[in-house]
């Protein structure tokens, strides 16, 4: 592997042959001063050459992405534990400014072109009892021509490991850049550094600057603005400071350099190999390259990565997309993240609870749920039929009638039969029945039916009830009559408590396989055929992988459809009549914080959305300052399709909200967009077990394991996703073990 930062080491490029070529884009060098008559030349060139560009910023992000197909943008992170020393350090802690008064306003970093010279000066005239600190050497300008007052110190050049210790004795810290090309791409590593300090911060406002840390620091557009804004940040009360001091924190929480390292590499993954330091060195896979692999896995979704961490080398992990997650990736959008769909985390698995501690150690922040039903226009506690408090009065009574009635017979039944003694029942032959023998007419009519009929689209006497065993709470009549009369304590259900990555959105759960993993990972690497008859997977773009094993994360109906005619008429057949949902989400980032305390909320009556995931309290990381991110979630299939997209499904979803009291119709809307999941939800219909099993034993004929919510065509959540991902390289190991015995017979 080569890395450049700088287009001139181009030369020296031939003298270290490398797999990898990696050019890190920093900074618009050929904007700055003295800068080599060359650089652009050999950037063109170093572009060309590149398999893999990233950018220092979203600036230079946007100026490089249409000269390259793999631009990633990462903004500079941070040491937090090294630059947060400066809350603990005693204010005279650096012995070159002990001498200097108070009020102190600091800046440490090169002092060049991109100074303000002329803010400094005037910020010295303007307040002569303030003592402007610099410290830092001075490069490619005169030093004598730098503005001199009695308070400005030019401290020079020290030492990183001092930097905390003059941190610690400013009052605020500085990034006074002047406006030019020199400035107008960077985006300053030492912001986080400033903040992660806890000081407050009054900076020039660069479009990088603004759109990465406005939230936390003081902008100014000029230098009258910038004056009083040094004074506001001197001003702030404790209780300001505070504030602020939050906002710093979501902000140095939200990276870390390990953290850039863990996204960086899979981004240099496409092209094969393993993670430095885990074993083999990256490799070259261009087109038409053909590779062998142990057991090869499609799809880098949880199950795909599960698997891939427990076969370590003898995995090769193939994924259609450029980030590994699957359904369980994020969107980050104006400082929102949303999931694919709400995501949480529980299990009663001890092995997805080492899982969750070793991939995210403490990134993570467990919470009691708080899951409601909005219905007749009140809230309710999820779930219904064990939370009726605060319903109508005829409603409350219609349901504690019907759930008697369930057990013991119709009331208005003169003969007595029924009374005392709970009734026989048969077994209910679909759901529909199933709502009705468990719970009553009155939970049927009020919710259960029209929830269920709005979810999964399709008339509820289609869907066979194997399904249920768990995944439904089921409270005896006594707990139905106790949430009726008085609030329900707490939650329950088996997610009653749940967990959530503090940074990242739920993918950071996924992303955090990849530095564990010890096989090759293949991003952009969709698989447009299977065979099954040479044990051969070809990609789109025409790479070839061989395997001893394989197995295959994607729905069926996709797996079959890419084996094409070598999978038998029944089995194609049987994908074809395999049923699913969809779910359109529609991502909302208002403008106003703190708007419920709620997780989610499920809606049975006439809003177009069968649920608001409320992606805001998921993790206070997920929002910007002053910003609250909802997740409305719209189920569509053949049997119901989507009355409209775009615009005027966003419109829809938020007249929704405002109708229902989640928002205000005031509230300003600072993110929509769309995010559409094809495969959602698996519909057990009557036929599915039959031919789910006919696809299976097929493939397992073939070596071909499917595994996970899609390709086992089961009602997983996450965590049985990983559960399914074991499982499978469980299977895979005791398949090669028992075909290398085989072999070994065969030799002797």
């Amino acid at each position: 592997m080569i890395w450049l930062y700088t287009p001139m080491a181009l030369p020296l490029i031939a003298m270290f042959p490398a797999a990898v070529t990696i050019y890190d884009c920093m900074d618009e060098l050929r904007n700055f001063k003295n800068a080599p008559a060359q650089l652009t030349q050999r950037e063109t060139a170093l572009l060309e050459i590149a398999d893999v560009v990233f950018t220092g910023g979203p600036s230079l992000y946007e100026s490089r992405k249409s000269s390259h197909p793999n631009v990633h943008c990462f903004p500079s992170s941070v040491d937090a534990e090294h630059f947060g020393q400066a809350r603990e350090l005693p204010e005279d802690a650096a012995a070159a400014q002990r001498s200097i008064p108070h009020p102190r306003l600091g800046f440490f970093g090169v002092i060049d072109e991109r100074m303000d010279q002329d803010l400094l000066a005037a910020m010295a005239d303007a307040h002569p009892e303030w003592q402007i600190i610099m410290v830092g050497p001075v490069v490619k300008i005169d030093p004598a021509a730098l503005p001199q007052r009695p308070n400005l110190h030019y401290l020079g050049q020290h030492a990183y490991s001092e930097l905390p210790a003059f941190t610690a004795g400013w009052d605020v810290c500085l990034l006074p850049f002047a406006r030019n090309d020199a400035t107008r791409f960077i985006s300053p590593t030492k912001t986080l550094e400033y903040l992660a300090a806890s000081k407050p911060v009054v900076a020039i406002d660069l479009p990088d600057i603004v759109k990465l840390y406005g939230e936390a620091i003081f902008t100014a557009s000029d230098t009258a603005q910038f004056i009083k804004a040094c004074e506001a940040a001197l001003a702030l009360s404790e209780k300001e400071h505070a504030t602020l001091r939050d906002a710093m924190e979501r902000l140095v929480l939200g990276t870390s350099w390990d953290r850039t390292v863990a996204e960086m590499l899979p981004l240099m993954r496409p092209w094969g190999g393993t993670l430095p330091g885990a074993g083999d060195s990256l490799l070259h896979t261009p087109h038409g390259y053909s590779a062998g692999a142990e057991c090869l896995i499609l799809g880098a979704g949880p199950t795909g990565l599960s698997a891939a961490l427990q076969l370590g080398k003898k995995a090769v992990l193939l994924e259609r997309d450029a980030e590994v997650g699957g359904n369980c990736r994020s969107v980050e959008d104006g400082g929102f993240t949303f999931d694919h769909a709400g995501h949480i985390m529980f299990s009663n698995d001890e092995f997805v609870h080492d899982l969750y501690r070793t991939l995210l150690g403490d990134n993570v922040h467990w919470q009691d749920r708080e899951a409601w039903i909005y219905s007749k226009g009140v809230f309710t506690r999820y779930p219904f039929q064990s939370s009726l408090y605060g319903l109508p009065a005829s409603v409350l009574t219609e349901c504690l009638v019907g759930a008697i009635e369930a057990r013991f017979g119709k009331l208005s039944d003169k003969s007595g039969a029924g009374s005392s003694s709970l009734r026989k029942l048969a077994e209910p032959s679909n759901f529909h029945e199933f709502i009705h023998s468990s719970w009553g007419h009155g939970v049927a009519r009020h919710f259960a039916i029209p929830y269920n009929q709005k979810l999964w689209t399709v008339p509820l006497t289609d869907i066979e009830t194997s399904w249920m065993k768990g995944r439904v709470p089921l409270p005896n009549l006594e707990e139905m009559i106790a949430g009726a009369v008085q609030p329900v304590p707490k939650p329950v259900g088996p997610n009653a408590k749940f967990g959530y990555p503090l940074r990242g959105g739920f993918q950071a759960l996924m992303k955090a396989f990849l530095p564990h993993l010890r096989g090759a990972v293949h991003l952009n690497s969709e698989v447009s055929e299977l065979h099954p008859s040479r044990r051969e997977a070809v990609t789109a773009d025409g790479r070839r992988f061989s395997y001893r094993t394989l197995i295959s994360t994607l729905p069926l109906p996709e797996l079959i459809r890419i084996v094409g005619d070598e999978a038998p008429e029944q089995v194609r057949r049987a994908a074809e009549q395999l049923q699913f949902v969809s779910v359109r989400c529609v991502n909302l980032g208002i403008g106003r914080a703190n708007l419920t305390e709620k997780h989610w909320v499920y809606y049975p009556e006439d809003t177009i959305f069968h649920r608001i995931f409320c992606q805001g309290n998921a993790s206070p990381l997920c929002n910007p300052k002053g910003g609250f991110g909802l997740t409305c979630e719209i189920t569509y299939s053949d049997y119901k399709p989507l009355p409209y997209s775009g615009e005027r499904l966003i419109q829809r979803c938020i007249d929704d909200c405002v109708a229902v009291g989640m928002i205000d119709a005031k509230d300003p809307i600072w993110v929509a967009h769309e995010v559409d999941i094809p495969y959602a939800y698996v519909i057990y219909d009557h036929n599915r077990a039959d031919n789910v099993e006919l696809i299976k034993s097929w493939l397992n004929e073939q070596n071909i394991i499917a595994a996970g919510r899609y390709a086992e065509w089961e009602y997983y959540n996450s965590d049985h996703a990983f559960i399914a991902g074991k499982r499978a390289a469980q299977t895979v190991s005791e398949m090669l073990s028992a075909d290398d015995k085989r072999r070994g017979s065969a030799r002797a």
